[in-house]
């Protein structure tokens, strides 16, 4: 039973019993080293084995997790995790093993008019269907559902069955939901499972992900908004033969996770390997990623699936080049150097928090090994050509900079920030599920703001204006004393003093000015925010501000009124008291 359990599940994607010792002929590679440093804060626990972490798109800021054992669950925006889940499919799926297995609840997608439509997706193993191959596992079911009256609630009724794939093995069934820039839902399914692409249920001598007559081991493309289920994009390679219409791109083992990056990388889909390497691809339309012909860069062989052949074909069935990855390492299973056992994968990072991490992608290893919880942060970044430079990420507040568990799934939220779903238990089962939150080891303190006197002619102090800044917005902020109120204000924040609206006298005029508010009576402080990148100004850059207020107070019984300005230089020596002060972005 041992030796039947580790041919099954040698590279799995949330691994199973890993023994196997295999020796590449070629040179391992070396284990990356340590290429930046993230603090983890604790966002959620009590989970059971957390896969992936996604949001709405509504505006809400809620994340919802989708937990392998079938349910989904949400976390607030101000970080509480409901206790009713979201969406409950544990009674429609397979009985799954405590010990370790692939199955389950393993995608989730909303559609890009949530907001208005209420509908949503989500990949699940059901039991094996009526008609299918009877020496088979289980049939995987994308479906649709809508949410309820209740927000925080799906229709459990509401379920819409788009397709049904029957899969040979528990194993390899990939499970990733995302939609596409161009609003088609992508699905990832792995090879049907097992090793190597071969045996029941897999096509002989060419395997599932070289044949596109099936739709194992591919990324496929579907319209959810035509058809019936669903459309077939017209571009898709095999529209009109001599492969199924769905599929995207084929050639894949497991890619049991895939992001899309608007910044630019494209579709990164990340595949797991078997005995020898791991891999990373950005994916094309059409494009073939070459397994069971080649494991990452390497050839392959099902037969001698710990060492990788010399030579093999560089084509595919119909003669199209099998498509190399853009980050490689060395699994555990066939090098002592090797970084771990499985590739999990995660996104390019597009959030404010960590800037060293900016426009590199951000993905994991499930764990060195299968007794002990270790998985591994990684971060890879982009060259002009050939594979990307792949570094581990430390976690400075853990003592070792481990991260101490399970790496299961990553999650980003609306900002773009980046969350890992851990484990400590090798299968479905347990409570020590957990989401946290990648967070900056050493934030940049809280930058002082800078202040000068709000002058209400030459010698009348009526208040002060503040300007600071963060890493995204320059705020400006009026504050009147002494039974000032503020009227109205002008504002205008240029690279230099002639970037100000002046008349020809060299006096401005903030009739003209960007930012203009007028207040109700009482107002006394008032706040207006600049996004930096509509100033084209960075850390360093030096501004120009000028900051009027109409201001106005009773005294006497009588109402009396100035115009009152940020103290500086003015804008003309023979001019009115009209001053502008600088800045610079902190």
């Amino acid at each position: 039973m041992r030796a039947r359990l580790l041919l099954i599940v040698a590279g799995a994607v949330l691994p199973a019993v890993v023994a196997l010792s295999a020796t590449a002929q070629e040179a391992p590679a070396p284990s990356p080293p340590v290429g930046g440093e993230v603090e983890v804060t604790l966002v959620a626990d009590g989970l059971t084995s957390p896969v992936s972490l996604v949001v709405a798109g509504d505006g809400s800021n809620r994340r919802f997790v989708v937990d392998q054992v079938g349910v989904i669950r949400v976390i607030t925006a101000d970080g509480t995790l409901l206790e009713e889940p979201f969406l409950d499919v544990r009674d429609r799926m397979v009985t799954l093993g405590s010990f370790f297995d692939e199955r389950g609840l393993l995608g989730l997608a909303f559609h890009p008019r949530y907001a208005d439509n209420g509908r949503f997706f989500v990949y699940y193993s059901a039991p094996l269907r009526a008609g299918a191959p009877a020496d088979f596992n289980h049939t995987s079911h994308v479906s649709e559902f809508r949410v309820s009256s209740d927000p925080n609630r799906a229709n459990p009724g509401s379920e819409r069955i788009l397709l049904q794939v029957d899969q040979p093995q528990f194993n390899h069934n990939a499970g990733d939901l995302k939609f596409g820039p161009d609003n088609m839902l992508y699905i990832a399914l792995g090879d049907g499972g097992g090793g190597g692409d071969v045996g029941v249920g897999h096509t002989p001598v060419l395997g599932n992900a070289q044949d596109v007559t099936n739709l194992l081991g591919s990324i496929l493309r579907i319209d959810v908004d035509g058809g019936d289920p669903y459309g077939i994009p017209a571009d898709n390679p095999f529209v009109g033969g001599p492969g199924r219409g769905e599929i995207f791109a084929y050639g894949f083992r497991n890619p049991y996770r895939f992001t899309f990056d608007p910044g630019g990388h494209g579709l990164l889909v990340a595949d797991a390997g078997q005995n020898l390497w791991e891999e990373v691809s950005q994916v094309q339309l059409g494009g073939n990623y070459g397994w069971n012909v080649k494991e990452g860069t390497h050839c392959f062989d099902p037969a001698t699936p710990s060492s990788s052949p010399q030579d093999c074909p560089d084509t595919g069935p119909f003669g199209e080049p099998l498509i190399d990855p853009v980050i490689e390492y060395a699994n555990t299973r066939g090098s002592d150097d090797g970084v771990g056992i499985v590739v999990v994968g995660g996104h390019v990072y597009r959030g404010t928090d960590l800037p060293e991490l900016h426009g590199r992608y951000v993905f994991g290893d499930w764990s060195t090994g299968f007794s002990v919880p270790d998985g591994t942060l990684l971060v890879a970044t982009p060259g002009p050509e050939g594979l990307w430079q792949l570094e581990e990420l430390a976690v400075t507040n853990r003592p070792d900079g481990r991260l101490g568990h399970f790496v299961l799934g990553f999650g980003q939220d609306a900002d773009g920030e980046l969350y890992v779903l851990t484990s400590d238990s090798s299968g479905p089962s347990g409570t020590s599920g957990r989401v946290y939150r990648l967070a900056n080891p050493n934030p940049d303190p809280t930058p002082e703001p800078h202040c000068v006197d709000l002058m209400a002619g030459r010698h009348t102090v009526a208040g002060e204006v503040c300007v600071t800044n963060d890493a995204v917005d320059l705020s400006v902020t009026y504050t009147t004393t002494d039974g000032w109120e503020l009227a109205s204000t002008h504002l205008h924040v240029a690279r230099d003093e002639a970037g100000v609206p002046q008349n020809r006298a060299g006096n401005p005029t903030p009739g003209r000015f960007a930012y203009k508010a007028s207040h109700e009576p009482g107002v006394v402080t008032y706040t207006q925010t600049i996004p930096l990148a509509d100033l084209g100004a960075q850390r360093g850059d030096e501004l120009v501000v000028a900051a009027k207020a109409d201001v106005q107070r009773s005294r006497g019984g009588r109402t009396q009124t100035e115009g009152a300005w940020g103290d500086g230089v003015r804008f003309a020596p023979k001019g009115n008291w009209a001053m502008y002060f600088h800045y610079t972005v902190q």
